[in-house]
């Protein structure tokens, strides 16, 4: 997947509509299929290779799981489950099969099931479902979104990462992207960011990033407190989180809300080592942030200013491509502009929340 974030940026009577930044697969891989479990004992492996092998012949078999998934018998619906969860994972053209037999609505029923195995095996069929393209919209229109999000809330660490997943693959549905957000996956994405482990993280990040090309989302991540981990994942090198967290900030930054969250969170001395000791993608993407910050700001140009940004922006305007040499040379004349002593120290002053 490669995506483009796209920021226009007006200086001087210019506008700059090349501060795009490719986020590519390598900063934002898509969730792909249930990546959790493997099913250890040598019965359910036998079972798996059986099912591999019989899917090329498996319109019956998936008829019969179907029923399964409707049985009285929590075993039978686990069973059946497990054995769709497999079926879609591994044969591509069984999503279809599997789909158009009915099983996503006694599947969805699954998701809000208060036996864990039963949740997770929802969810994670409904993710392996949603890879095909064909199912999205009938997966949505099937009354999906509220049960994956309460998944998403509440289920165990493979529910939620795979709820997240899910969500993701709608959200790849335009008009499923306000919905998603209206029907509370915004909070639990944040919380999934803050506290998962990696994968988690990973996943949360790029669930976001797709629901945050919509404002009113935006602002529903600023108001959950995204900016928080989001500035701490860009400042932990360790983390292998650096870009997705920044092409998560750069997709909010366009709101003022998310400008002000950013600075309060101490965003501008963690953008401005970016640009000092980041990758070059790493470097891009902070100038673009930061001149989106500044753009109409004369407190944020003079914080970034103190915070030492314009020796690395002087060194990345000589050394780096020619689009981050324009970005960084633009940002510079901005940070250069005169500006009176008094002012900049009230506007520093009001911006970081002091009484003057």
């Amino acid at each position: 997947m490669e995506t483009e974030v796209q920021s226009n940026f007006t200086y001087l009577g210019r506008t700059f509509t090349n501060l795009s930044i490719n986020a590519s697969s390598s900063a934002f891989s898509d969730c792909n299929s249930d990546r959790s479990g493997e099913f250890p004992t040598a019965s359910s492996q036998s079972r798996r290779l059986f099912l591999s092998c019989a899917s090329e012949n498996s319109d019956e078999l998936i008829e019969q799981l179907v029923s399964g998934l409707e049985s009285s018998s929590i075993d039978e619906q686990k069973q059946a489950a497990t054995e769709i969860r497999l079926l879609a994972k591994n044969k591509p053209e069984n999503r279809i099969k599997i789909a158009r037999a009915g099983a996503i609505k006694p599947l969805i029923s699954l998701i809000a099931s208060s036996d864990p195995q039963l949740q997770e095996n929802g969810v994670t069929a409904i993710l392996n479902l949603s890879l095909c393209d064909e199912n999205k919209e009938l997966i949505a229109a099937s009354g999906a979104i509220k049960p994956l999000v309460r998944a998403l809330k509440i289920g165990n660490s493979t529910a939620r990462e795979n709820a997240a997943c899910a969500l993701l693959r709608l959200s790849q549905v335009e008009e499923n992207k306000i919905a998603i957000g209206r029907s509370g996956a915004i909070p639990p994405l944040v919380n999934l960011l803050e506290t998962g482990n990696f994968r988690g993280k990973k996943d949360a990040s790029t669930a976001l990033y797709s629901l945050c090309s919509v404002k009113e989302n935006k602002v529903r991540a600023v108001q959950a407190g995204v900016m928080k981990p989001l500035v701490e994942l860009m400042a932990d090198f360790s983390s292998n989180m650096v870009d997705k967290s920044a092409f998560v900030a750069s997709e909010l930054i366009s709101v003022t809300e998310a400008r002000a969250a950013l600075v309060e969170e101490g965003g501008i001395p963690v953008l401005v080592e970016i640009v000092e000791v980041g990758t070059q993608r790493q470097k891009e993407i902070a100038v673009a942030i930061l001149l989106q910050l500044c753009e109409d700001s004369v407190a944020y140009r003079t914080m970034v200013a103190r915070e030492g940004a314009i020796p690395p922006l002087v060194a990345l305007s000589q050394s780096g491509t020619s689009r981050v040499k324009r970005k960084a040379e633009t940002l510079i004349d901005l940070l250069r502009q005169p500006r009176s002593g008094n002012a900049a120290a009230t506007a520093v002053a009001r911006a970081s929340g002091v009484s003057v």
